[in-house]
């Protein structure tokens, strides 16, 4: 085993902001051979040891002003070189080659023709489906290299082989490149020659030593919300520490899934934790005010709309809470270390600048709040998990012997449901050039067979490593329906529409989608319970283990104009291993057709009396994001 301290071969990878940027670093690693992660404007000279070099995408234009610095003389180490989507247009703006917006915009997945001749498509076929995720492209490229990947006009791969050079405009190591770690492996050991091993041992008892150098004989406060994540810290904890200096508090937001909380409780006793606190706090986190860490008081949640103020009110107040819990188990809060099981993407999607330098803001995560930045100023946030994504925990948790029932535990976010209720004070207005744009769109494609509305919300997405918060549109409606060709129109809608980044298609109803009304709503004991119970309904129903994630989003919106129905309930069933992108689940292949009926029957069943439409998210990430917020 390569001794990490001092590893035989190792790449260096340059962060250009991407969203990716970790991905790369996890695929890296998992082919064997050490990674360190770079801002892009990083010396040649700081370089000088490493064997390969892979520049990040990120959301910026070579051509703008404010553009990331770069040295170009990494290019004269005589390293070899893997650039992705902005990294290849970095390398053929510094070589003489032009890049230009609006080329063709590409986002979601997207077949490729490349020629097989070269190393990085080395037993590969000569059409390949590949992530797109772009606004920019290149125009012309540079002298010395040669394009030997395209979609349609549009140049998607360039390589410069007496330099070692090669540039991708997709992203191969994201799942949604069908054969994206073929291609990487193919980099590593047909350009780059490389052999070494490199073992997820190694970063849990680096883990594990970091604990115990940081808190010594100190006590420590864990959050457990009893996912994978936080049950892994708490196991390192007790593994690294003295168990009677752990102490674990689970706090009962008022957003958590049915019955969550009991069970949760139930499993964190198996951890050999020896302290362990619950806390219901749902007043507090609906009719709360908090400090938001720039001494600006915000809250209550339940008068909040924006999503971003709703994600800060919430991680807020889960340390305001803790606070309070610690103070009941006579723990110092403001001295003691605070241990959380936050993930590398969370710091990603929250812009946080100890990951990137670059990186734009997707989303700010409920462990990644103005006041949770402070505590790690200080020193005394513990995150054993920073280095990892979510399948590598779950490895983790395994190797650490934990139950099946936790290691496999579907994701949840920090702020539950409270990130599936999507707010409003009134009607988010679009336009009329808008509207009659989707009308045209849809009117000239595949022969006017669809129709759809815009609805009066918007929703998180992400597109070209930036956030986006744009429209959603309803395609109507009813089962059975051709859903391989459902999803391709669902791709091309924010392909050829900027102003869209999320598609939903009715399935309660063969009624077509006539006006679509939005209705005030915002977080309260009834719209939670509300979404609680749907919730329950769609994950029973529709989950399964080839399924990464599922459940139900309320949204204020309706076909109802006298609003005695007022809500309609989505279901987001999607197909992912890095949570960085994802696939919608296609009904019929992870799961049958026939759950998603019986969902959409239960719910209306149940909640008939309060929701109006039944719809089923066929978008993927990008240009959505997972969650709606």
């Amino acid at each position: 085993m390569v001794n990490v301290n001092v590893p035989a071969e190792k790449a260096a990878i340059l962060d250009c902001g991407g969203q990716y940027t970790k991905v790369i670093d996890r695929k890296i690693r998992e082919l064997g051979v050490y990674t360190d992660i770079f801002p892009v404007g990083v010396s040649h000279e700081e370089l000088e040891s490493y064997s390969a070099i892979i520049l990040s995408g990120g959301p910026s234009s070579v051509w703008a002003d404010g553009a990331p610095s770069y040295d170009a003389k990494i290019f004269e180490l005589g390293v070899p070189v893997l650039g992705i989507c902005y990294g290849m247009q970095l390398i053929c703006e510094c070589f003489g080659g032009e890049v230009r917006p609006s080329v063709k915009t590409e986002y979601g997945p997207t077949d490729i023709t490349v020629d097989t001749s070269c190393p990085l498509f080395a037993g590969l076929s000569e059409t390949e489906r590949v992530l797109m995720s772009h606004g920019d492209a290149v125009k012309k490229h540079a002298d010395g290299f040669v394009t030997f990947a395209v979609t349609g006009d549009v140049v998607a791969g360039i390589y410069n082989a007496e330099k070692k050079i090669i540039g991708v405009q997709f992203h191969p190591e994201v799942d949604l490149s069908e054969h994206g770690v073929e291609m990487l492996e193919n980099f590593l050991r047909k350009v780059c020659g490389l052999k070494e091993t490199y073992a997820l041992e190694d970063r849990i008892e680096t883990s594990v030593r970091m604990i115990r150098e940081k808190v010594g004989g100190e006590k420590v406060i864990v959050l457990v919300s009893g996912g994978v994540d936080s049950a892994v810290t708490a196991a390192l904890l007790v593994r690294a520490l003295p168990p009677e200096n752990v102490y674990a508090i689970h706090i009962d937001h008022g957003m958590m899934r049915k019955n969550e909380s009991d069970l949760i409780c139930e499993n964190l006793k198996k951890l050999g934790l020896v302290h362990m606190k619950r806390v219901n706090a749902e007043n507090e986190f609906f009719n709360g005010a908090v400090d938001d860490g720039t001494g600006k008081v915000i809250g209550p949640l339940s008068a909040t709309v924006d999503p971003e103020k709703k994600r800060k009110i919430i991680g807020s107040m889960f340390v305001k809470v803790t606070a309070k819990a610690a103070e009941e188990l006579g723990i110092d809060f403001d001295n003691a270390f605070l241990a959380q099981g936050t993930l590398r993407p969370d710091l990603i999607e929250s812009g946080n600048p100890d990951v990137s330098g670059y990186a734009n803001k997707i989303k700010t995560h409920h462990n990644d709040v103005d006041i949770i930045r402070k505590f790690r100023e200080k020193g005394k946030i513990i995150e054993t998990n920073w280095d990892w994504h979510k399948d590598e925990v779950r490895q983790v948790a395994r190797m650490l012997g934990l139950d099946e029932e936790i290691a496999s535990r579907q994701p949840f976010p920090g702020p539950g449901l409270g990130v599936r209720i999507l707010c409003n004070d009134s009607t988010v207005a679009f336009t009329t050039e808008q509207r009659e744009k989707l009308a045209d769109f849809l009117a000239a494609y595949d022969g006017g067979k669809y129709a759809g509305k815009i609805a009066p919300i918007r929703s998180v997405g992400v597109q070209g490593d930036n956030r986006s918060y744009k429209s959603l549109v309803v395609l109507g409606g009813g089962l059975p329906v051709e859903w391989d060709a459902l999803f391709e129109v669902a791709r091309a809608i924010p392909n050829n529409l900027p102003f869209i980044n999320r598609v939903a298609y009715r399935v309660d109803s063969k009624e077509p989608v006539s006006t679509l009304t939005c209705t005030p709503m915002h977080i309260c004991h009834e719209t939670a319970e509300i979404l609680r119970e749907a919730d329950a309904i769609v994950t029973s129903t529709v989950m399964n283990k080839k399924i990464a994630q599922c459940f139900a989003v309320l949204l204020p919106v309706s076909t109802d104009e006298t609003s005695a129905r007022p809500y309609s309930v989505v279901i987001r069933a999607v197909v992912t291993s890095d949570y960085m992108t994802a696939r919608a689940a296609v009904p019929g292949v992870p799961f049958p057709v026939e759950a998603l009926e019986s969902a959409a029957k239960q719910i209306k069943e149940k909640l008939g009396d309060k929701v109006d439409m039944v719809l089923y998210d066929i978008t993927g990430k990008p240009p959505a994001t997972i969650e709606w917020e």
